[in-house]
Protein backbone atom coordinates (compact mmCIF):
# COMPACT_ATOMS: atom_id res chain seq x y z
CA UNK A 1 0.00 0.00 0.00
CA UNK A 2 1.14 3.32 -1.06
CA UNK A 3 -0.28 6.32 0.80
CA UNK A 4 0.10 9.95 0.11
CA UNK A 5 -1.27 12.99 1.14
CA UNK A 6 -2.57 16.11 -0.77
CA UNK A 7 -2.25 19.33 1.64
CA UNK A 8 -3.52 22.14 0.19
CA UNK A 9 -2.75 24.65 3.05
CA UNK A 10 -5.77 26.51 4.03
CA UNK A 11 -8.25 24.81 2.32
CA UNK A 12 -8.13 20.34 2.98
CA UNK A 13 -5.97 17.71 3.04
CA UNK A 14 -7.06 14.15 1.96
CA UNK A 15 -5.17 10.82 0.83
CA UNK A 16 -4.49 9.07 -2.46
CA UNK A 17 -4.18 5.35 -1.71
CA UNK A 18 -2.45 2.92 -4.27
CA UNK A 19 -2.42 -1.00 -4.12
CA UNK A 20 -3.50 -4.16 -5.97
CA UNK A 21 -6.90 -4.95 -4.70
CA UNK A 22 -8.01 -1.82 -3.05
CA UNK A 23 -11.56 -1.95 -4.35
CA UNK A 24 -12.12 -5.31 -2.60
CA UNK A 25 -11.66 -3.05 1.09
CA UNK A 26 -13.52 0.22 0.11
CA UNK A 27 -15.27 -0.03 3.47
CA UNK A 28 -11.85 0.49 5.09
CA UNK A 29 -11.73 3.79 3.46
CA UNK A 30 -14.83 4.72 3.25
CA UNK A 31 -16.18 6.67 5.74
CA UNK A 32 -19.82 5.08 7.92
CA UNK A 33 -20.99 8.72 7.82
CA UNK A 34 -22.28 9.72 4.55
CA UNK A 35 -26.05 9.16 4.14
CA UNK A 36 -26.15 7.54 0.61
CA UNK A 37 -23.77 6.61 -1.77
CA UNK A 38 -23.85 7.44 -5.82
CA UNK A 39 -21.63 5.26 -8.10
CA UNK A 40 -21.11 7.01 -11.70
CA UNK A 41 -19.55 4.67 -14.21
CA UNK A 42 -19.39 4.22 -17.79
CA UNK A 43 -21.05 1.45 -19.11
CA UNK A 44 -17.08 -0.44 -20.14
CA UNK A 45 -16.09 0.11 -16.48
CA UNK A 46 -19.53 -1.13 -14.84
CA UNK A 47 -19.62 -3.95 -16.60
CA UNK A 48 -15.81 -4.62 -15.30
CA UNK A 49 -16.06 -3.43 -11.46
CA UNK A 50 -19.86 -2.03 -10.63
CA UNK A 51 -20.81 -5.50 -8.87
CA UNK A 52 -17.48 -5.29 -6.83
CA UNK A 53 -18.02 -2.35 -5.83
CA UNK A 54 -21.85 -2.51 -4.96
CA UNK A 55 -21.21 -5.88 -3.11
CA UNK A 56 -18.50 -4.75 -0.57
CA UNK A 57 -20.98 -1.52 0.01
CA UNK A 58 -24.23 -3.42 0.23
CA UNK A 59 -24.53 -3.66 3.88
CA UNK A 60 -24.54 0.11 4.29
CA UNK A 61 -27.98 0.27 2.43
CA UNK A 62 -29.33 3.64 -0.11
CA UNK A 63 -26.15 2.52 -2.60
CA UNK A 64 -27.38 4.01 -6.18
CA UNK A 65 -25.35 3.34 -9.52
CA UNK A 66 -25.48 4.87 -12.62
CA UNK A 67 -24.24 3.99 -15.86
CA UNK A 68 -22.90 6.52 -18.28
CA UNK A 69 -21.93 6.52 -21.62
CA UNK A 70 -17.81 6.29 -22.36
CA UNK A 71 -16.26 8.43 -24.20
CA UNK A 72 -15.49 12.64 -23.79
CA UNK A 73 -18.48 13.56 -25.71
CA UNK A 74 -20.62 12.13 -22.40
CA UNK A 75 -18.58 15.16 -20.27
CA UNK A 76 -21.19 17.65 -21.54
CA UNK A 77 -24.00 19.73 -20.72
CA UNK A 78 -26.70 17.12 -21.16
CA UNK A 79 -25.04 14.61 -19.49
CA UNK A 80 -24.32 17.08 -16.57
CA UNK A 81 -28.24 17.75 -16.76
CA UNK A 82 -29.04 14.31 -16.52
CA UNK A 83 -27.28 13.50 -13.60
CA UNK A 84 -28.10 16.45 -11.36
CA UNK A 85 -31.48 15.52 -12.45
CA UNK A 86 -30.94 11.71 -11.28
CA UNK A 87 -29.15 12.99 -7.63
CA UNK A 88 -32.90 14.68 -7.13
CA UNK A 89 -34.30 11.88 -7.51
CA UNK A 90 -32.60 9.75 -5.28
CA UNK A 91 -33.13 12.68 -2.80
CA UNK A 92 -29.26 13.05 -2.20
CA UNK A 93 -28.35 15.82 0.83
CA UNK A 94 -25.34 17.13 1.65
CA UNK A 95 -24.39 14.14 3.61
CA UNK A 96 -24.20 11.91 0.03
CA UNK A 97 -21.03 10.54 -1.52
CA UNK A 98 -20.42 10.56 -5.45
CA UNK A 99 -18.16 7.92 -6.01
CA UNK A 100 -16.42 8.58 -9.60
CA UNK A 101 -15.74 5.29 -10.50
CA UNK A 102 -13.48 5.22 -14.00
CA UNK A 103 -10.91 6.94 -16.47
CA UNK A 104 -10.62 11.02 -16.62
CA UNK A 105 -13.86 11.50 -18.64
CA UNK A 106 -15.98 10.00 -15.08
CA UNK A 107 -14.12 11.59 -12.77
CA UNK A 108 -14.21 15.33 -14.50
CA UNK A 109 -18.20 14.72 -15.01
CA UNK A 110 -18.72 12.84 -11.95
CA UNK A 111 -16.83 15.63 -9.60
CA UNK A 112 -18.35 19.08 -11.28
CA UNK A 113 -21.74 17.55 -10.46
CA UNK A 114 -20.62 17.07 -6.73
CA UNK A 115 -18.95 20.54 -6.88
CA UNK A 116 -22.25 21.81 -7.48
CA UNK A 117 -24.79 19.61 -6.46
CA UNK A 118 -26.81 21.53 -3.35
CA UNK A 119 -23.22 23.84 -3.64
CA UNK A 120 -21.01 20.84 -3.09
CA UNK A 121 -21.53 17.74 -1.72
CA UNK A 122 -18.13 15.21 -1.18
CA UNK A 123 -16.97 12.53 -3.55
CA UNK A 124 -14.33 9.94 -3.66
CA UNK A 125 -12.03 9.11 -7.07
CA UNK A 126 -11.76 5.12 -8.02
CA UNK A 127 -9.63 5.59 -10.62
CA UNK A 128 -9.45 2.93 -13.36
CA UNK A 129 -7.13 3.83 -16.58
CA UNK A 130 -3.59 5.22 -16.13
CA UNK A 131 -4.67 8.43 -17.50
CA UNK A 132 -6.95 9.00 -14.03
CA UNK A 133 -3.53 9.02 -11.97
CA UNK A 134 -3.10 12.29 -13.06
CA UNK A 135 -6.77 14.14 -13.53
CA UNK A 136 -8.19 12.36 -9.98
CA UNK A 137 -5.64 14.47 -8.02
CA UNK A 138 -5.78 18.25 -7.72
CA UNK A 139 -9.46 19.28 -7.71
CA UNK A 140 -9.86 20.05 -10.94
CA UNK A 141 -13.30 19.09 -12.45
CA UNK A 142 -15.01 20.45 -15.24
CA UNK A 143 -17.83 19.49 -18.65
CA UNK A 144 -16.53 20.78 -22.41
CA UNK A 145 -18.44 22.98 -24.22
CA UNK A 146 -18.38 23.17 -27.99
CA UNK A 147 -16.20 25.66 -28.18
CA UNK A 148 -13.39 23.62 -26.28
CA UNK A 149 -12.59 21.29 -24.17
CA UNK A 150 -13.36 22.08 -20.19
CA UNK A 151 -14.68 25.54 -20.17
CA UNK A 152 -16.95 24.87 -17.91
CA UNK A 153 -15.73 24.12 -13.88
CA UNK A 154 -14.69 24.42 -10.59
CA UNK A 155 -11.96 23.28 -8.07
CA UNK A 156 -13.56 20.49 -5.79
CA UNK A 157 -11.10 18.23 -4.20
CA UNK A 158 -11.79 14.76 -3.49
CA UNK A 159 -12.46 13.30 -0.03
CA UNK A 160 -10.05 10.84 -0.97
CA UNK A 161 -8.37 9.27 -4.03
CA UNK A 162 -8.23 5.37 -4.11
CA UNK A 163 -6.13 3.56 -7.00
CA UNK A 164 -6.32 -0.27 -7.61
CA UNK A 165 -3.17 -1.07 -9.51
CA UNK A 166 -5.46 -4.75 -10.59
CA UNK A 167 -7.22 -2.69 -12.62
CA UNK A 168 -4.68 -1.72 -14.71
CA UNK A 169 -4.48 -5.25 -15.91
CA UNK A 170 -7.90 -4.88 -17.94
CA UNK A 171 -6.38 -1.94 -19.95
CA UNK A 172 -6.63 -2.15 -23.73
CA UNK A 173 -3.31 -0.83 -25.11
CA UNK A 174 -4.91 2.28 -27.20
CA UNK A 175 -6.06 3.43 -22.94
CA UNK A 176 -2.14 2.27 -22.11
CA UNK A 177 -1.31 4.76 -25.03
CA UNK A 178 -3.23 7.38 -23.36
CA UNK A 179 -2.17 7.33 -20.12
CA UNK A 180 1.49 7.44 -20.58
CA UNK A 181 0.82 10.51 -22.28
CA UNK A 182 0.65 12.64 -18.75
CA UNK A 183 3.40 9.42 -17.49
CA UNK A 184 5.76 11.42 -20.22
CA UNK A 185 4.52 14.57 -19.14
CA UNK A 186 5.23 14.61 -15.33
CA UNK A 187 8.24 12.65 -16.80
CA UNK A 188 9.48 15.90 -18.60
CA UNK A 189 8.62 17.79 -15.78
CA UNK A 190 10.51 16.69 -13.34
CA UNK A 191 13.39 13.95 -14.35
CA UNK A 192 15.84 12.99 -17.26
CA UNK A 193 16.26 9.42 -15.98
CA UNK A 194 12.88 8.89 -15.41
CA UNK A 195 11.66 9.95 -18.97
CA UNK A 196 14.93 7.83 -20.62
CA UNK A 197 13.15 4.70 -18.90
CA UNK A 198 10.00 5.55 -20.21
CA UNK A 199 11.63 6.08 -23.66
CA UNK A 200 12.76 2.29 -23.62
CA UNK A 201 9.49 0.78 -23.02
CA UNK A 202 6.84 -0.94 -25.10
CA UNK A 203 3.54 -0.38 -23.70
CA UNK A 204 2.17 -3.60 -25.55
CA UNK A 205 4.80 -5.16 -23.16
CA UNK A 206 3.90 -3.29 -20.14
CA UNK A 207 4.35 -4.79 -16.75
CA UNK A 208 1.65 -3.63 -13.98
CA UNK A 209 4.38 -3.14 -11.23
CA UNK A 210 6.18 -0.72 -13.69
CA UNK A 211 3.05 1.27 -14.22
CA UNK A 212 2.37 1.14 -10.78
CA UNK A 213 5.41 2.68 -10.05
CA UNK A 214 5.22 4.98 -12.49
CA UNK A 215 1.50 6.07 -11.01
CA UNK A 216 2.93 7.12 -8.00
CA UNK A 217 5.90 8.87 -9.04
CA UNK A 218 3.01 11.27 -11.23
CA UNK A 219 0.68 11.61 -8.48
CA UNK A 220 3.90 12.42 -5.81
CA UNK A 221 4.81 14.89 -8.44
CA UNK A 222 1.20 15.78 -9.11
CA UNK A 223 0.64 16.77 -5.43
CA UNK A 224 3.46 18.30 -4.76
CA UNK A 225 2.53 21.10 -7.10
CA UNK A 226 -0.88 21.53 -6.29
CA UNK A 227 -0.36 22.05 -3.01
CA UNK A 228 1.90 24.81 -3.77
CA UNK A 229 -0.60 26.45 -6.66
CA UNK A 230 -4.39 25.31 -6.10
CA UNK A 231 -5.66 27.15 -8.26
CA UNK A 232 -3.40 27.95 -11.04
CA UNK A 233 -1.57 31.16 -10.76
CA UNK A 234 1.44 29.86 -11.04
CA UNK A 235 3.69 26.28 -10.61
CA UNK A 236 0.47 24.32 -11.93
CA UNK A 237 0.63 25.74 -14.82
CA UNK A 238 3.50 23.67 -15.81
CA UNK A 239 1.23 20.72 -15.49
CA UNK A 240 -0.14 21.71 -18.86
CA UNK A 241 2.91 20.84 -21.29
CA UNK A 242 1.67 19.65 -24.16
CA UNK A 243 -1.71 20.50 -23.01
CA UNK A 244 -2.90 23.56 -25.60
CA UNK A 245 -2.03 22.18 -28.84
CA UNK A 246 -3.90 18.60 -27.26
CA UNK A 247 -7.25 20.15 -26.67
CA UNK A 248 -7.11 22.07 -29.71
CA UNK A 249 -7.17 18.80 -31.62
CA UNK A 250 -9.49 17.03 -29.20
CA UNK A 251 -12.17 20.09 -29.93
CA UNK A 252 -11.47 19.65 -33.54
CA UNK A 253 -11.78 16.54 -33.51
CA UNK A 254 -14.99 16.81 -31.70
CA UNK A 255 -13.84 14.23 -28.79
CA UNK A 256 -13.96 11.50 -31.64
CA UNK A 257 -10.88 9.36 -32.57
CA UNK A 258 -8.24 10.33 -30.57
CA UNK A 259 -8.05 10.01 -27.14
CA UNK A 260 -7.06 12.97 -24.74
CA UNK A 261 -3.30 10.92 -23.46
CA UNK A 262 -2.61 10.51 -27.41
CA UNK A 263 -3.12 13.84 -28.18
CA UNK A 264 -1.44 15.22 -25.29
CA UNK A 265 1.82 13.07 -26.95
CA UNK A 266 1.60 14.80 -29.69
CA UNK A 267 1.27 18.15 -27.78
CA UNK A 268 4.36 17.68 -26.07
CA UNK A 269 6.29 16.80 -29.28
CA UNK A 270 4.81 19.94 -30.78
CA UNK A 271 6.20 21.79 -27.59
CA UNK A 272 9.39 20.01 -27.47
CA UNK A 273 9.74 21.73 -31.15
CA UNK A 274 8.88 24.97 -30.05
CA UNK A 275 11.57 24.75 -26.84
CA UNK A 276 14.68 23.90 -29.15
CA UNK A 277 14.91 20.48 -27.23
CA UNK A 278 15.45 18.49 -30.46
CA UNK A 279 16.85 15.76 -28.93
CA UNK A 280 14.02 14.64 -26.67
CA UNK A 281 11.44 15.71 -29.37
CA UNK A 282 13.05 12.86 -32.03
CA UNK A 283 13.13 10.12 -29.42
CA UNK A 284 9.37 11.18 -28.25
CA UNK A 285 8.61 11.16 -31.99
CA UNK A 286 10.04 7.77 -32.73
CA UNK A 287 8.90 6.14 -28.81
CA UNK A 288 5.27 7.40 -29.61
CA UNK A 289 5.62 6.29 -34.06
CA UNK A 290 6.85 2.54 -32.49
CA UNK A 291 4.15 2.75 -29.66
CA UNK A 292 1.09 3.01 -32.46
CA UNK A 293 -0.09 6.98 -31.55
CA UNK A 294 -2.01 8.44 -34.02
CA UNK A 295 0.26 11.05 -35.22
CA UNK A 296 -0.79 10.68 -38.92
CA UNK A 297 -4.08 13.21 -37.31
CA UNK A 298 -1.48 15.72 -37.30
CA UNK A 299 -1.21 16.02 -41.08
CA UNK A 300 -5.48 15.77 -41.95
CA UNK A 301 -5.83 19.29 -39.72
CA UNK A 302 -6.31 22.34 -40.54
CA UNK A 303 -3.78 24.90 -38.79
CA UNK A 304 -5.78 27.89 -38.87
CA UNK A 305 -8.58 25.66 -37.25
CA UNK A 306 -6.15 24.80 -34.28
CA UNK A 307 -4.62 28.02 -33.97
CA UNK A 308 -8.30 29.35 -33.50
CA UNK A 309 -9.26 26.98 -30.45
CA UNK A 310 -5.59 27.63 -28.87
CA UNK A 311 -6.86 31.59 -28.87
CA UNK A 312 -9.63 30.29 -26.65
CA UNK A 313 -7.76 28.07 -24.47
CA UNK A 314 -8.24 28.35 -20.46
CA UNK A 315 -4.34 29.30 -20.45
CA UNK A 316 -4.90 32.23 -22.69
CA UNK A 317 -5.59 35.79 -21.53
CA UNK A 318 -6.30 38.86 -23.47
CA UNK A 319 -6.36 36.42 -26.45
CA UNK A 320 -3.07 36.36 -26.31
CA UNK A 321 -1.31 32.36 -26.21
CA UNK A 322 0.50 30.92 -23.27
CA UNK A 323 2.86 27.64 -23.96
CA UNK A 324 4.68 25.90 -21.43
CA UNK A 325 8.05 25.04 -22.80
CA UNK A 326 10.98 23.73 -21.24
CA UNK A 327 14.10 24.95 -20.78
CA UNK A 328 16.00 21.25 -20.22
CA UNK A 329 14.16 17.94 -18.62
CA UNK A 330 13.19 19.44 -15.53
CA UNK A 331 12.86 23.24 -15.96
CA UNK A 332 9.38 24.24 -17.65
CA UNK A 333 8.42 27.74 -17.55
CA UNK A 334 5.61 29.72 -19.51
CA UNK A 335 6.06 31.99 -22.42
CA UNK A 336 3.55 33.79 -24.83
CA UNK A 337 3.89 32.60 -28.29
CA UNK A 338 2.84 35.16 -31.20
CA UNK A 339 -0.03 33.48 -33.48
CA UNK A 340 2.51 34.05 -36.82
CA UNK A 341 5.02 32.30 -34.97
CA UNK A 342 2.63 29.23 -34.16
CA UNK A 343 1.21 29.31 -37.69
CA UNK A 344 4.32 28.62 -38.80
CA UNK A 345 5.70 26.16 -36.12
CA UNK A 346 2.28 24.11 -36.92
CA UNK A 347 2.91 23.92 -40.79
CA UNK A 348 6.38 23.16 -40.17
CA UNK A 349 5.40 20.13 -37.66
CA UNK A 350 2.74 18.88 -39.91
CA UNK A 351 5.27 18.75 -42.65
CA UNK A 352 7.63 16.76 -40.42
CA UNK A 353 5.41 14.39 -38.45
CA UNK A 354 3.27 13.29 -42.02
CA UNK A 355 7.21 12.65 -43.28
Amino acid sequence: MERLQVNIPGTTAYDVMIADGLRRELNEYIADSYSSILIIADRHVADLYMDDITNVLKTRGNIFCKVIPPGEGTKSMEWYDRLLDYCISCNLDRKSLIIALGGGMTGDLAGFVAATYLRGISYIQIPTSILAHDSSVGGKVAINHKAGKNLIGAFHHPDKVLFDTEMIDSLPLKEKRSGYGEVVKHALLSDKSWFDEIMERELKELENHKAARDLIRGVRLKASIVEQDEKEAGVRKYLNLGHTLAHAIETELDYGSVTHGEAVVIGIIFALSLSGMEEERNRLLVWADNNGYPLEVVGELDERKLLEHMKRDKKAERGKINYVLLQAVGSPYVSHVEEDELLHALKQFKNEVIE
